[in-house]
């Protein structure tokens, strides 16, 4: 997840006036609160072992705010970078009421009895097909790096998972991505050293240098981010209401991300009170991003979810564990800052891996359906392609200054389509779920996988959710499920 922590602030914190100390900052505060949200979320939420972090599917709306004509009109750039930030922050805090409502009301609840394995199969999808940019267009950007480390992956979880140097310890099939990344990253680092970059042109050298992020001398040795670091937050209609965009396609997917970690962890499929607990909870994580200032709200990170099928690790004590490493990174500016310093193709060779997982956990929720029935195929088939074709669509005419193809004089309403039509899983449940709602409903409830999925829309329809889903500390008591 370090390298969502990284990219986010580098890509938002330059455009909204910040320095590189700014953007070390802002990276520290993201993966300290990313920490807690993880924490909270395997302990109270939906107990999955997921880790919660940093959202692309704010940057549509935090764009907006950005480019305001009452911040772009400040002329000190630090002066400008600290009432963007609080503005950002005053729409989080606002926006983040929509998803605790919806959680905790069990309204999304209500809404999830809606869905069915044919209209959660292309959801789930879409969040790893969604992902494609992020994948080999990167690993593109320096083949010489981002190749090596792809093949690398595949070799030793594919074809030497079976080999273990250590007696009785299966070392590629649970440390691939610790061992591809530290041999890739040193021999990045030769490269670098050797002056293979010298001559290069700049958009090479910011993908493939070690040394071109800036983080290590700018990250403090030691800081530790609190509430309001950057002032009072200030509030903005206009601001709020295009925040919201983001919430709800960051529970479209954060609904998505959390059926496929529970499959990938051998667990049932969240019930409707789980799947509203773990909403609510993420809800009040969107909270603590707009008073501690990271920058962007936070969903269910999906490459982690990948990683649980790659590894094979599904256990939530891990996560919590992994979790508090989070937290001590954060403190410890210069040691997270050392890993942040990665060059993205190294990122982007694991995307390919572990959002094609995604995508294939996914596509098997069709074994519970019948796919010889042609209304099956016909949604299926038209919720993936719409789902990645229109939101191509959109991010083809998007552009940070004029919002996008939705483009009328209320900004605030084009950040909010905008955001909604550029999120491949979100249009993809529009779609799937809808359709799934409306054509030959009573007809198809076993074509649609209705009998297997039925008994685990309510936390008393399977025993196992029990064991999986059940509150620590006894706190059932407090909070009986529903």
């Amino acid at each position: 997840m370090l390298g969502s922590s990284a990219f986010i602030p580098a890509l938002l914190v330059p455009a909204m006036g910040g320095t590189d100390g700014d953007k070390a900052r802002v990276m520290q505060t993201l993966l300290f609160v990313a920490g807690i949200k993880t924490l909270v979320q395997a302990l109270f939420g939906t107990r999955l072992p997921a880790v919660v972090g940093g959202s692309f599917a704010y940057v549509v709306p935090i764009a907006y705010i950005i480019n305001d004509s009452s911040l772009q009109r400040i002329s000190s750039d630090h002066e400008r970078f600290i009432h963007t930030m609080r503005a950002i922050q005053g729409a989080l805090i606002v926006a983040s009421s929509i998803q605790i409502i919806l959680g905790y009301s069990q309204v999304w609840g209500l809404f999830s009895r809606f869905f069915s394995p044919l209209g959660m199969a292309p959801v789930v999808g879409l969040l790893g097909l969604g992902m494609f940019q992020r994948g080999f267009p990167q690993l593109g950007n320096c083949i010489e790096i981002g190749l090596p480390m792809l093949l690398l992956v595949i070799g030793l979880t594919q074809y030497l998972k079976h080999v273990r140097p250590f007696k009785d310890v299966p070392i590629f099939e649970r440390f691939p991505i610790l061992i591809c990344v530290s041999f890739v990253w040193i021999y990045a680092i030769i490269l670098t050293a050797s002056g293979a970059y010298r001559h290069k042109p700049p958009h090479t050298q910011h993908s493939c240098r070690t040394d071109q992020a800036n983080l290590i001398s700018t990250a403090p040795w030691f800081k530790f981010p609190y509430p309001l670091q950057w002032g009072p937050p200030t509030f903005s209609a206009g601001h709020s209401f295009a925040m919201m965009s983001a919430v709800l396609v960051s529970m479209v997917e954060s609904t998505g991300a959390y059926l496929a970690a529970s499959r990938l962890a051998i667990a049932t499929p969240p019930p409707a009170y789980v799947l509203s607990r773990g909403i609510g909870w993420q809800g009040i994580g969107v909270l603590l991003d707009g008073l501690f200032g990271t920058g962007t709200g936070s969903t269910v990170l999906v490459e982690n979810v990948g990683l649980l099928g790659l590894t094979r690790v599904g256990s939530r004590r891990v996560v919590q564990v992994s979790a508090g490493f989070m937290i001590f990174f954060s403190v410890l500016g210069k040691f997270g800052a050392v890993f942040a310093s990665i060059p993205v193709p190294i990122y982007a060779a694991l995307h390919c891996v572990l959002f094609g997982l995604v995508a294939a956990v996914g596509l098997s929720f069709l074994q519970f359906t019948n796919m010889n029935s042609m209304r099956n195929l016909m949604i299926t088939g038209l919720s993936l392609f719409l789902g990645i074709s229109i939101p191509q669509f959109f991010v083809q005419y998007w552009d940070a200054r004029h919002y996008g193809l939705v483009h009328t004089n209320a900004g605030w309403f084009n950040a909010f389509l905008n955001t909604v039509f550029m999120s491949p899983a979100t249009v993809g449940l529009i779609i799937a779920v809808f359709m799934d709602n409306t054509v030959e409903v009573e007809r198809s409830k076993k074509d649609r996988g209705m009998p297997w999925w039925v008994k685990f829309r309510t936390f008393r329809g399977d025993n196992r959710n029990e064991e999986f889903y059940t509150l620590p500390f006894n706190l059932n008591r407090f909070f009986p499920p529903t």
